[in-house]
């Protein structure tokens, strides 16, 4: 007998965003913005097609040209980037869908040849990593950053919330704030990365300050019950580390659960039932320190999602590729139909093929 899926469509208070179901569509950079970072009709077709899930978070978007680190990225800092995106929501809204916006600013993960002048990337420290920028000439050697002065860093914090109201302008239903997946604030929370010794490095708390103080400010834009934000805790991509990394989270966790945000989106170890040696921080650990609405991410099936509502583990799970490759994918999940294939050869840059041409299910 097929599995009762019922409880992935039981309706979810996200702050004040009111989610039909427990289906989140992740983040996912495609890298089809035209020459001037903005979204155009194509990425508007996309997030339309996808409307049923629960609620859509965007692709991460730069809050500056500084914040920039991948060719074809969007931004959300100049007028025609908000119109681009007001577009995008208007059609998903027209769709039935809810949708944030993911700030975005990558920090060192860039390169001279996408920052304003060719400057160098910045960073809290100036450390660098090995791995290729995503560049218009193609791969290229990250380089070392740039440290950030300690008078710039007001700046950044104003730069997010700054994009905050350009968001509110475009449409949309509230942002996500990204911490996470080796970019600028995941880079200030780890001690891998943050050698600093002013008031945003040394201690936990120190080096939590950025993403707290880019939290209140956009806060202070939208209201916490229409602001999330996203942590990976256990990714060790681009160069991450932390010594003591489950502190360090639940600390972050506490303080943010402390603004009563509108939920906390949390990228999860592959399988975050297994052995706990077999991963750096078991995700319970930020569900109980932020004590509101959890959003799982990492490699979700019906199964594990059903498995993990029942278990109290989470609220809602987002999901990826399985996004990109089924539009209809809440349908397809509640009754058990296949899905498409993914093209992987057609996830970055291009138009239509790949992502505006998976069919629904007949």
């Amino acid at each position: 007998m097929p599995r009762d899926t019922s409880p992935l469509f039981e309706p979810l208070r996200l702050g004040a965003i009111h989610a039909p179901n427990r289906i989140v569509m992740a983040p996912l950079t495609r890298t089809r913005a035209n020459a001037g970072d903005a979204v155009h009709a194509l990425q508007a077709e996309y997030y339309a097609q996808r409307a049923s899930a629960g609620l859509i978070v965007s692709e991460a978007t730069q809050i500056s040209p500084q914040g920039k680190g991948y060719a074809g990225a969007p931004g959300i800092h100049s007028q025609a980037q908000i119109d681009g995106w007001r577009g995008v929501t208007q059609a998903v809204h027209a769709a039935g869908g809810r949708m944030v916006l993911q700030l975005w600013h990558v920090g060192r993960v860039s390169h001279p040849s996408l920052q304003p002048a060719g400057a160098l990337p910045v960073a809290p420290s100036a450390i660098g990593f090995e791995g290729y920028a995503h560049t218009y000439d193609g791969p290229q050697d990250f380089v070392v950053p740039r440290a950030l002065e300690t008078h710039e860093i007001p700046g950044i914090v104003d730069d997010y919330a700054r994009a905050a109201r350009n968001a509110k302008v475009a449409g949309f239903d509230g942002v996500e704030i990204h911490s996470a997946n080796a970019y600028l604030l995941d880079q200030f929370l780890r001690d891998g990365t943050n050698h600093r010794t002013d008031a945003y490095g040394g201690s936990l708390e120190n080096r939590a300050r950025l993403t707290l103080e880019v939290t209140d400010s956009v806060v202070a834009v939208w209201g916490a019950d229409r602001v999330g934000i996203r942590l990976s805790p256990s990714l060790t991509i681009n160069g991450m580390s932390d010594s003591n990394p489950a502190a360090t989270f639940a600390y972050a966790a506490t303080e943010l659960g402390r603004r009563k945000l509108a939920y906390m989106h949390v990228v999860e170890p592959k399988d975050p039932r297994g052995d706990p040696m077999d991963r750096l921080v078991d995700p319970m650990i930020l569900r109980r320190a932020f004590g509101g609405p959890y959003i799982a991410n990492s490699g979700y099936d019906a199964d594990r999602v059903l498995d993990g509502l029942a278990e109290g583990r989470l609220d809602a799970a987002s999901f990826g590729r399985k996004f990109i490759a089924n539009p209809d994918l809440p349908r397809r999940l509640r009754d058990g139909l296949p899905m498409n294939s993914l093209n992987a050869e057609r996830l970055y840059g291009g138009g239509a093929d790949g992502y505006t041409d998976y069919p629904v299910y007949e």
